[in-house]
């Protein structure tokens, strides 16, 4: 870290009291937009670690995956984003994602919930399948439906 105070300090000052925490009766949660999981912990909350990782929905479909800049700790908005669109298939967007965090050595603690929230992502983004017909079992449904 190139500031002069240290990651561990700023958590335990900050991790009871900040602005992204969201208690509940039995459990603390985040809203940071580099908290992969949304819980209020150390190894996820983002604006404590170096290098952090937030992925949300595109605005046309795919994903966005936003990295903090490790040599850029005094620009909090300084941030690197890469954009997965639509049009890509999930299986290509899991393999960028996991890559972008884990394989370049970025952030491999995290690469599992980065391709999960990936996934939830991309499968709310499905269209849902139409229902199909109750199809009738048994004889007496079966002379139920052709009386009526």
């Amino acid at each position: 870290m190139s500031s002069n105070v240290s990651a561990d300090l700023i958590w335990e000052i900050s991790r009871n009291t900040n602005s992204y925490l969201v208690k509940r009766t039995h459990a603390q949660f985040s809203r940071d937009p580099l908290n992969l999981v949304n819980l209020n912990s150390r190894k996820y909350a983002g604006f404590v670690n170096d290098k952090a990782v937030g992925i949300a929905p595109g605005e046309k479909g795919g994903v966005v995956v936003t990295s903090k800049k490790a040599g850029s700790i005094t620009k909090p908005s300084a941030r690197a984003t890469t954009t997965y669109g639509g049009n890509k298939t999930t299986r290509k967007t899991y393999k960028n994602v996991a890559s972008q965090v884990a394989k370049s050595g970025y952030r491999p603690d995290l690469r599992q919930a980065a391709v999960a929230r990936a996934s939830a992502i991309r499968a709310s983004q499905r269209t849902p399948k139409p229902d199909q017909e109750k199809k009738l079992r048994g004889n007496a449904a079966k002379r139920a439906a052709a009386e009526n």
